[in-house]
C-alpha cells in the first residue's frame, strides 16, 4: 500500500477530534466537500472506514479510533519542531471568536483600525469552538465569553455583558406604547436560564404567569423580538446594532449584568507579535468607548416606560 498523504491523515484526525465536519474544514482552511474527499480517498487507501456520520457530526469508528490514538500525538509533535521555522509575521494577526460576536461588534468597528494600522491583515476565525493555542499555533488571540478563567493564557477583561427587555417597534405600537402596560402583561419570549426571574426581581414587578415561547439561544430571540413576535430579554452587545437602527426598543431602564463578560484572550507567544500589539491597543480603546455608550444607547426616551424601585435585598 502507498503511503497515506499527511494532509488527508491531519484532516481526519483533526475531523476526529472536533467531532463535526464543517468545524474540522473551517479550522483547516478548507471547503467541507474537499475535507469530504480526503477522507473518502483516505478510507479507499486503508481499506476500512474511519468516520461514522450521524445527524450531530462524526465520531471514529473503532479502526478510526485506534487510527487516532496511533497517529495524533506524532501529528502534534511535527506541528511543535515545525512552528519555530515558520516564518513570522507581524503584518497579519489571526483572531478566534464567536460568528455573533464578529458580525454584531467587531467587523462594524474594524474599518477603523485599518484606516489606522493600513498596513495589517487580520484574518478572522469565526467559530463557536474555544480555540486551543497549544495545538493552533496560527491563532494569535480570541475574543471570548466567559469567567475569565482559561488556563495557560492571559485573559484581559473588555466589558461586561448586561440583559434588557427589548422589543420591535411594531410589537410597542400594537401594546399602545412602551409604557402602556406592565410588562408582564406584554408577549414575553423565555429562557431556558430563568434569566427573567431576575430581572422582575431586579425591576420589583412580578413576573407573567406563562411565556408566549421558549428559546434556547440568543439568537433566536433576537430574531424573533425583530419579527415582533414577543419580547426579547436581549444582550446588548449583540443588540446594539439593532437598537442604534432602531430595529429593536428597549423597554426599561433596569439592566440584568451577567454572570460573564468578554475578554480579550491570547497565549503569551502573542505579546512579542507586532500586530497583535497594535491591534489589542485599538480594542482596549474600543471596547472602553463601548461601555461609555451603552448608557446613552439604552436610555429611554422621555415618554418612556417608568418602574419602580427595585426592592431592597
Amino acid at each position: 500500500m502507498s503511503r497515506p498523504p499527511l494532509h488527508a491523515l491531519q484532516g481526519f484526525v483533526t475531523a476526529a477530534r472536533l467531532g463535526n465536519l464543517s468545524r474540522a474544514a473551517e479550522a483547516m482552511h478548507l471547503t467541507v466537500s474537499a475535507l469530504s474527499h480526503q477522507m473518502r480517498t483516505l478510507e479507499e487507501r486503508l481499506g476500512y472506514p474511519l468516520l461514522r456520520r450521524h445527524p450531530r457530526g462524526v465520531v471514529p469508528t473503532p479502526e478510526g479510533q485506534r487510527l487516532l490514538e496511533r497517529i495524533a500525538p506524532h501529528l502534534d509533535a511535527i506541528a511543535r519542531e515545525v512552528q519555530p521555522f515558520a516564518a513570522r509575521r507581524d503584518d497579519v494577526l489571526t483572531l478566534s471568536l464567536t460568528p455573533s460576536m464578529a458580525s454584531a461588534w467587531l467587523v462594524p468597528r474594524l474599518g477603523q483600525f485599518f484606516a489606522a494600522h493600513p498596513k495589517v491583515e487580520i484574518s478572522l476565525l469565526s467559530s463557536e469552538r474555544v480555540v486551543d493555542f497549544e495545538r493552533e499555533l496560527q491563532v494569535d488571540a480570541a475574543m471570548r465569553v466567559g469567567h475569565g478563567q482559561w488556563p495557560g493564557v492571559i485573559a484581559e477583561p473588555l466589558f461586561d455583558e448586561w440583559l434588557v427587555p427589548m422589543a420591535s417597534p411594531a410589537l410597542v405600537a400594537r401594546m399602545g406604547g412602551v409604557a402602556a402596560k406592565p410588562l408582564s402583561q406584554w408577549p414575553l419570549l423565555g429562557d431556558p436560564d430563568g434569566q427573567w426571574n431576575s430581572w422582575f426581581e431586579l425591576a420589583g414587578e412580578t413576573p407573567p404567569s406563562r411565556y408566549v415561547a421558549f428559546l434556547d439561544d440568543s439568537e433566536s430571540h433576537h430574531r424573533a423580538a425583530l419579527d415582533g413576535v414577543g419580547v426579547a430579554l436581549g444582550r446588548v452587545t449583540r443588540a446594539r446594532l439593532l437598537i442604534d437602527s432602531g430595529q429593536l426598543v428597549p423597554l426599561s431602564a433596569h439592566r440584568l449584568k451577567t454572570h460573564y463578560s468578554h475578554y480579550l484572550v491570547h497565549p503569551a507567544r502573542s505579546a512579542t507579535h507586532r500586530g497583535f500589539g497594535q491591534f489589542r491597543a485599538w480594542l482596549l480603546e474600543q471596547a472602553a468607548a463601548h461601555v461609555r455608550d451603552t448608557d446613552k444607547a439604552l436610555a429611554l426616551p422621555a415618554a418612556g416606560r417608568t418602574r419602580r424601585a427595585p426592592r431592597q435585598r
